[in-house]
């Protein structure tokens, strides 16, 4: 461990954050991938998609592992066998705009094929385990330089992507019977946010690991959602749960020997679980005692 301890001299706390390169890489990627993982995971959370999210996120595993196989850029691997799924699951037809039972049937076989593709590469491949490790649980303490440059160049292409199908995305998420009424192309639609989040798992598998995915695209936008109804100010609100919970679970996992997806779940899933616990107070009916 490189910190010399937290010491609750918070100038100096900092200082020691950034005094190493590899953690302002790291606060760099971590930034990027939080904002793109809270837009796109918000609109996932609106669809009731997340199931989708999660397959990709798995495919994102044989992906990394197979290109490390073949003796490539694990990058390659993550956004080309995320894209390719998102291509394949866009391409089931359902019985109507909206109904997710036939696509699920369709994910759930194509998650099972890439658990099996990814332990055969990496039995093939035969290298360290902690390699195995960082693929599947993320490291964010070891991003290059040209690392950051490429997620801030595929985010920004994600981004721009949702920015242009936003508001006929959220007219086909919330009626996709009336948006097709309307002239809404809701089936290519459909597959180009697929497609879109296929970058965006394949961003935050680079940092959280394949197996953590959840802990970015899909808590902070449902922790939002569930703190208002309100479109604009949900949305906003999961970039900044996203983000809190990126930068503090940097910090811990630097002065601490707990590792930085451990660190980025748990603090997302407590903001969640502290959510759902105040509605349920908030909700609940009280009961006065009877004056005496």
């Amino acid at each position: 461990m490189l910190a010399d301890g937290f010491t609750w001299d918070l100038a100096s706390d900092l200082g020691q954050l950034f005094e190493f390169h590899f953690m302002v890489n790291a606060y760099r990627a971590g930034t990027i991938v939080a904002v793109v993982a809270a837009l796109i995971g918000w609109f996932l959370v609106l669809r009731q998609q997340s199931f989708v999210g999660h397959t990709l996120a798995v495919i994102a595993f044989p992906g990394a592992s197979g290109a490390i196989l073949i003796g490539i850029s694990a990058a390659w691997g993550y956004f080309g066998f995320c894209v390719a799924g998102a291509l394949v699951i866009g391409a089931v037809r359902r019985s109507r705009p909206g109904e997710y039972g036939e696509e699920s049937a369709v994910v759930g076989t194509v998650q099972a094929f890439a658990l099996a593709c990814g332990f055969l590469f990496v039995t093939l491949y035969q290298g360290l385990l902690e390699d195995v490790n960082t693929l599947l649980f993320g490291s964010l303490l070891g991003i290059a330089d040209s690392q950051v440059r490429t997620l801030l160049g595929v985010g920004l292409g994600a981004l721009v992507a949702l920015a242009i199908i936003a508001r006929p995305l959220r007219f086909a998420s919330i009626d996709p019977d009336v948006a097709r009424a309307r002239g809404v192309p809701v089936r290519a639609l459909s597959t180009l946010f697929l497609v879109v989040v296929a970058l965006a798992v394949a961003e935050t598998s680079q940092i959280t690991g394949a197996l953590l995915v959840f802990a970015l695209l899909v808590v902070p936008p449902a922790t939002a959602q569930a703190m208002t109804a309100r479109p604009l100010l949900s949305a906003a609100l999961a970039v900044a749960l996203a983000l809190l919970a990126t930068w503090l679970g940097l910090a811990i996992s630097y002065f601490t020997d707990y590792p930085s997806g451990f660190t980025i779940t748990s603090l997302a899933f407590a903001t969640y679980l502290v959510v759902h616990v105040g509605r349920w107070a908030a909700t609940r009916p009280v009961r006065l005692r009877p004056a005496r």
